[in-house]
């Protein structure tokens, strides 16, 4: 690539919001600004006044008020709401994705897959909806009848991470309209332009269906101060969380006087299991979708590479070539022909650079990559994707999560060694397993501790499927008709009934 300035490289994106929207209105907020920069090139994209605390509260206080407004919603009206939005995004899916890009540094290709994902979240919860229903329970009794209600959780406030800004807000928001309730999203700092852009979205959608404007509310701000006016405020119901686990654990715990309702989907450590009897080319071909999505900065990425020994070096063979063809598509990720863009920022880069670090010096071994990518004009934020084989689950790369384009292989030579070394780790978010076997594939599925299983597929997120982890990989489960349920309240109701004359 030629040594072009940065600006000339990646155009920005048109005008972008720089407010936050409160109560149906896009207010300027009273704090310190939040300044958005483009990872790829380091330049500024846009500056956000954050909200106080005060504001902050304000902004509590009108989500309660919409909770009760949407509450009295009917059913056909919310299921009008979502499946509009779902088409809103759509219609700007070139706009959403573009911004995806410019905030995140996700390629062009994938941001476009971002937002068709999250318009699915919209279809899903809205077809959910539709077929919610309460319960009549057989009585024991003639003079009793037995009803199970089901009813909005209320006002409820998400966290959402830097990786999936549109689609993690589309996840959590949609079930949350269809039940009738209402949400206030704080947006990752890294990452607020798309969760604004979908918010003119909303506001458009709302008015043009004639719901409550405050349903949907974007606070961008720091972080401690948002969180705690809306975890401490009274009329909140539920807390929902993508994100770290010693974050979640803070939030459980700032929760837990309230006994306030949480969903927290936290950090993985994800085994990629290849059995000898899997077919090692759809076995290297689905640890490429795991692995390197995003430059591998997502949740379910395969983090532990757990190969058979008797297949590990014919199956590093046949994941190298194909991780050199990746290679040739690092660079600017608004081009098509891109595949992997920068790390969201310095952190995230030393993390991959510490790992590949620390397993080198305890005896494992580069078998590609391993360093940084420098690209002329861009900034220097790039990581070519790696192997690294002959790893153990002391080396950092294997106990904690990388969260970059890093292979950490090892082998094992038993079914039980590989679910041992599986699930001997504390978290439990999604696993992998590679195998011919039926047999073999349930038992492994059965018994890896993970709530998302990829039984030979290693893209297994889905808008349908209920999504959520065990252990410390947080509790709680969002997606699919069960995504629904975690926003409704069950209640039940005993009825006398008079005998007839």
């Amino acid at each position: 690539m030629s040594g072009a300035a940065a600006h000339d490289l990646i155009p920005a994106p048109r005008a972008v919001e720089t407010r936050c929207y409160i109560g149906g209105e896009f207010v300027r907020g009273d704090a310190a600004p939040v300044v958005v920069v483009n990872p790829a090139t380091d330049l500024p994209l846009a500056e956000i006044a954050g909200a106080s605390p005060s504001l902050a509260a304000r902004a509590a206080d009108l989500n309660a008020h919409a909770a009760r407004e949407m509450r009295a919603l009917p059913i056909l009206k919310r299921v009008e709401l979502v499946r509009r939005l779902a088409a809103g995004v759509r219609n700007e899916a070139p706009h959403l994705a573009a911004l995806l890009t410019a905030e995140s540094g996700k390629p062009i290709v994938e941001s476009r897959g971002e937002v068709e994902y999250a318009a699915s979240f919209f279809d899903n919860a809205a077809a959910a909806a539709e077929m919610a229903a309460g319960e009549l329970p057989a009585s024991r009794t003639a003079d009793r009848r037995v009803l199970v209600l089901r009813e909005p959780v209320g006002a409820t406030f998400a966290i959402t991470p830097w990786n999936f800004p549109l689609a993690m807000i589309a996840r959590k928001l949609a079930p949350a309209l269809a039940a009738g309730c209402s949400q206030a999203v704080k947006p990752a700092e890294e990452t607020p332009l798309s969760a604004l852009a979908f918010a003119r979205i909303f506001d458009r959608v709302v008015r043009e269906v004639g719901a409550p404007t405050g349903a949907f509310s974007v606070v961008v701000g720091e972080p401690p101060q948002v969180a705690a006016a809306f975890i401490t405020h009274p009329g909140t119901r539920k807390l929902t969380f993508t994100g770290s686990t010693e974050v979640g654990r803070v939030l459980a715990a700032q929760c837990a006087p309230r006994l306030l309702r949480t969903a927290l989907e936290l950090g993985g450590n994800a085994p990629f299991i290849v059995f000898a009897d899997a077919d090692i080319d759809r076995a290297a071909d689905q640890a490429m979708l795991s692995k390197f999505r995003f430059m591998g900065q997502t949740c379910i990425c395969a983090n532990r590479f757990l190969l058979e020994a008797s297949i590990a070096e014919e199956f590093l063979a046949r994941l190298e070539a194909r991780v050199k063809a990746l290679a040739a598509a690092i660079g600017d990720p608004t081009l098509e022909s891109t595949r992997m863009g920068p790390l969201i920022n310095d952190a995230a880069i030393a993390k991959v650079e510490r790992h590949v670090a620390d397993a080198v010096a305890r005896g494992a071994r580069v078998r590609f990559g391993g360093t940084r990518a420098r690209i002329a004009g861009l900034a220097d934020r790039f990581h070519a994707p790696t192997i690294l084989e002959g790893c153990d689950p002391t080396m950092a790369c294997a106990c904690e999560e990388t969260f970059g384009p890093v292979v950490a292989a090892m082998t094992f030579r038993s079914e039980a060694e590989a679910l041992a070394m599986a699930n001997g780790v504390p978290y439990g978010l999604a696993g992998y397993v590679m195998t011919q076997d039926a047999d073999r594939l349930l038992r492994v599925a059965e018994g890896l501790e993970f709530g998302v299983v990829g039984a030979n597929d290693g893209a297994p997120s889905t808008a349908e499927a209920p999504f959520g982890g065990r252990k410390d990989s947080g509790l709680g489960k969002e997606g699919g008709g069960h995504g629904l349920d975690a926003y409704t309240e069950l209640k039940y109701v005993s009825l006398r009934v008079r005998a007839g004359s």
